[in-house]
């Protein structure tokens, strides 16, 4: 079983950033790829990023290329930097993780654990 706890969201301007963390309940962090997740009212789960277990592999949806970064630490967290947000950045941003750990895949049905998700919200 794997608890997942996202924090860092909040309320910033556009332009502004924030940076989310996720912290894993697991006893090896690294069997798991990571990946970031977000939903927006009405709209469905969209992939943002994801990183394999040991950070050789990294990708991210290609509309938020150069304004997010994934990393992860060898312990049991995974962040995500926002930077020069948008108002169409507002979601639910959640963490998930997959046992396939060399891999990053972008379907949310592949995922095998979710965490409760932290909201974010950019206003203009």
């Amino acid at each position: 079983q794997v608890l997942l706890v996202e924090s860092g969201g909040g309320s910033v301007q556009a332009g502004g950033s924030l940076k989310l963390s996720c912290v894993a309940s697991v006893r090896t962090f690294s069997r798991y790829a990571m990946s970031w997740f977000r939903q927006a009212p009405g709209k469905e789960r969209e992939f943002v990023g994801g990183i394999n277990w040991n950070g050789s592999r990294i990708q991210y949806a290609d509309s938020l290329k150069g304004r997010f970064t994934i990393s992860r630490n060898n312990q049991n967290a995974v962040y995500l930097q926002m930077n020069s947000l948008k108002p169409e950045d507002t979601a639910v941003y959640l963490c998930a993780a997959h046992e396939r750990q060399s891999i990053v895949v972008r379907t949310s049905t592949d995922y095998d654990y979710w965490g409760q998700g932290t909201q974010v919200t950019v206003s203009s």
